[in-house]
């Protein structure tokens, strides 16, 4: 920040003391571009091991990761291991495990640029669904036709600044 403050929730990002930096994050649910899934693991197993990392009690894992599946429509892949999986489903599991700990802000960087272009509209469907139950969803994206196709906020950045802030494709301010 070279002025002013940057506040996310209830945390000064400039002065959060290290000790309370793991709890701002469990704030946030990560959806990375390339999906960064264990190839080890199941999809049932990649969305448990972020719960897991929290302390979450078994039989809170045990109830809630069929519930995020079911969300992301992949109950039925629950067994499956990525390398079985279709680049859309692997982005859904990567959305499923952001999801697992109920976080309040979703960042997904790139979360269409692996997929189809059937699957980048279930993928952002999915995301505005979860806009619209009251979550932040912040999309990270160069795919100018899925912004136009959604017609939401979209803040421009330019070597680190804000260029401009439009929402719904009608302008609203420039900086």
């Amino acid at each position: 920040v070279t002025s002013g403050k940057l506040l996310v929730g209830d945390y000064d990002l400039e002065k959060i003391p290290n000790r309370k930096v793991p709890y701002y994050r469990r704030q946030l649910g990560m959806v990375f571009q390339d999906f960064r899934l264990f190839e080890k693991k199941t999809v049932y197993e990649n969305v448990a091991f972020a719960m897991r990392v929290i302390g979450e009690s078994s039989k809170t894992i045990k109830n809630r990761v069929p519930t995020i599946l079911s969300i992301v429509n992949l109950m039925d892949k629950y067994k499956s291991f990525p390398a079985e999986l279709s680049g859309g489903e692997q982005q859904r599991v990567a959305l499923a495990r952001a999801l697992a700990n109920n976080p309040k802000i979703i960042i997904a960087d790139e979360p269409t640029a692996n997929i189809d272009p059937k699957m980048k509209l279930e993928i952002m469907n999915l995301l505005k669904k979860i806009n619209q139950k009251g979550k932040t969803v912040i999309v990270v994206t160069h795919e100018k036709n899925i912004v136009d196709h959604f017609r939401q906020r979209v803040v421009t950045l330019r070597e680190g600044r804000v260029i401009d802030d439009r929402v719904g494709g009608m302008f609203r301010a420039q900086v």
